[in-house]
């Protein structure tokens, strides 16, 4: 069913992802210059996936086993991605001249919350039914 809250939670996940990493800036370089994902083809497509995976995940309503594991595969992308983006603020910080971090590193961060929460909800959701079945 569309209306449960497993459909808002991938609904922000797909904004944030598809949406937020092309307005904020996710670092500068030295020179002043703002990085933004669509600058780095790989991170770009990266949030283009987790976006895809998932609007593709709130159409799979009916096979809730299906729609955890996609969450559970763009959970690692994001997860990935947050590891990159820790290790880009770690050498940035060791340069002999001073660069910024934006605040578009923690969009990763945020697309895992919000990925966990419709994974329980879509648990909660498959507990239901198998207690129904057992009743019959």
């Amino acid at each position: 069913m569309i209306q449960r809250i497993q459909t808002f939670f991938l609904v922000v996940v797909a904004l944030i992802a598809g949406i937020l990493p092309f307005l904020l800036s996710l670092w500068q370089l030295e020179n002043g210059t703002n990085i933004f994902a669509i600058d780095v083809i790989w991170i770009s497509v990266s949030f283009f996936v987790s976006a895809a995976l998932a609007l593709i995940t709130i159409f799979m309503y009916k096979n809730r086993q299906n729609q955890f594991v996609l969450n559970r595969l763009n959970m690692i992308l994001n997860l990935f991605l947050l590891g990159f983006f820790v290790y880009r603020s770690l050498n940035l910080s060791g340069e002999s001249e001073i660069s910024e971090k934006g605040i578009g590193m923690l969009i990763p961060v945020f697309s895992i919350v919000f990925l966990v929460l419709a994974n329980r909800a879509i648990k909660k959701d498959e507990d239901l039914v198998k207690s129904v079945d057992r009743l019959r």
